[in-house]
């Protein structure tokens, strides 16, 4: 890789940024200086949009022209653009170069390799600016909503921005058929990945720095897949995602290999839906503390967290209790009831302390996996005392006692071993953990 000026720090040999320390979690949004009395030429950018061109020598001038002029009339920070080339055999190098003597604020990188997704994380990896942005060389989006995109970042509302053109109130312009393969492909991640953001294509997002530093390492993807897999990430460790509507106009000279992009996406939703499956991603590192209000982090005595645990706790059990019943009524056609209760209790307590595992009290990856399931068996031979003596109790007092009396004393004792299983998988089983900054909220 080359470049027109010196970058700052590379990412080290495995892979990470090094810029700031390894700490468990992201620090606390802050709202970037409004203000900046160094002169133009010698103060950092606050935004570094970065343009990955392949093969452009015809749009990247008037693309970069039209962008560096958009951002001195309107944009209140210092800034920088980028112009990434991955690779061009022809003269986009020169090009990029010639822009790069002439406008201030404005510098060019060569890759030697391809892939839009290795373009960026080079550079952002690289960068000094606190808030990071790309956008394609064909300027399809409407810049008006370069300023929205990025002020939520700079005001520490927000980890990422992107545009969305499948927002209500977009404004589009392009063929059907580019317009049904956009929608299927969000469709796909919804289904998928449960993706909850409404557009991972559009050429136009934006990251904070910080979080970028922790998220790029996480990230396999090199080529068009790489938005996404960013996004989704981000999405699954509870980063907040801001999404703009843009005016979209088609380019119709585009040169993305339609058929190739999208073999290449259901392949990385693939891989990327079994990971999370199986827990394989550090996503914990992206954790965020639970507010920047000065009055909340003055609390003391309160525990935070408890109502979203609650209300997962209240969705597995509801779902497990479910499972239980279902179970039970299956086992109980070939055993008898304490048998039943048995084996319906063991599969439906496995399953439950998975869930609240991931779902409820955030914990990933398969680190002391087999601990928790050790202690969810404890957890689960107290319920099932107090189930099973429930239905002993039952059979003493009315000798043979009907399934549905049985169902219903079976429901009020698990309602009550459930309160009791959530306080001890709280307490025991997954434990708050401390972090450096504030209490561990996941």
């Amino acid at each position: 890789m080359t470049t027109t000026d010196s970058l700052r720090s590379g990412p080290d040999a495995d892979g990470r940024s090094n810029r700031g320390g390894d700490h468990a979690h992201l620090p606390g949004r802050e709202h970037l200086p409004a203000r900046q009395t160094a002169p133009a030429a010698s103060r950092v950018p606050v935004l570094d949009v970065v343009v990955p061109v392949y093969n452009e020598e015809k749009d990247l001038r008037p693309c970069v022209l039209r962008l560096h002029d958009h951002l001195a009339r309107t944009f209140p920070y210092a800034f920088r653009v980028t112009v990434a080339d991955n690779a061009s055999t022809d003269s986009t190098p020169a090009v990029a170069a010639a822009l790069a003597a002439e406008l201030a604020g404005v510098r060019s990188v060569r890759l030697e390799e391809k892939g839009r997704g290795r373009a960026l994380r080079t550079v952002w990896s690289d960068s000094d600016a606190p808030v990071l942005a790309y956008m394609d060389v064909d300027l399809s989006t409407d810049l008006n909503a370069l300023l929205p995109l990025v002020a939520p970042l700079i005001s520490g509302h927000s980890d990422l921005a992107i545009g969305s053109r499948l927002a209500r109130s977009a404004r589009v312009v392009r063929g059907s058929k580019r317009e049904f393969i956009s929608r299927a492909y969000n469709l796909i991640l919804r289904s998928s990945l449960a993706a909850g953001f409404s557009d991972a294509q559009c050429g136009f997002k934006a990251i904070r720095s910080e979080v970028a530093e922790r998220l790029l390492p996480m990230v396999e993807d090199s080529g068009w897949f790489f938005d996404t897999e960013l996004l989704v990430l981000a999405e699954r460790a509870g980063l907040r995602i801001h999404e703009v509507p843009v005016d979209w106009i088609d380019d119709p000279d585009s040169t993305v290999h339609i058929v190739r992009t999208a073999t290449e996406d259901l392949k990385g939703v693939w891989r990327v839906g079994r990971a999370l499956a199986v827990g394989a991603l550090p996503l914990d590192r992206l954790a965020r503390p639970f507010g920047d209000d000065p009055r909340d982090r003055a609390l003391t005595g309160v525990e935070r967290g408890l109502v979203r645990q609650l209300v997962g706790f209240c969705v597995v059990g509801a779902l497990s209790t479910l499972f239980y019943l279902a179970l039970y009524s299956l086992f109980r056609l070939g055993v008898g009831p304490q048998l039943a209760n048995g084996g319906a209790l063991l599969v439906s307590a496995v399953a439950n302390t998975a869930a609240n595992r991931r779902l409820t009290f955030g914990v990933r990856g398969r680190s002391g996996a087999v601990r928790h399931q050790a202690q969810g068996l404890v957890v689960f031979a107290i319920g099932l005392a107090l189930t099973s003596g429930s239905l002993a109790a039952l059979g003493a007092a009315s000798g043979s006692p009907s399934h549905s009396a049985e169902v219903a004393v079976l429901i009020t004792a698990n309602l009550a071993a459930t309160v009791l299983r959530f306080l001890l998988l709280r307490a025991w089983v997954f434990p708050a953990r401390a972090c450096p900054d504030s209490e561990d909220l996941r």
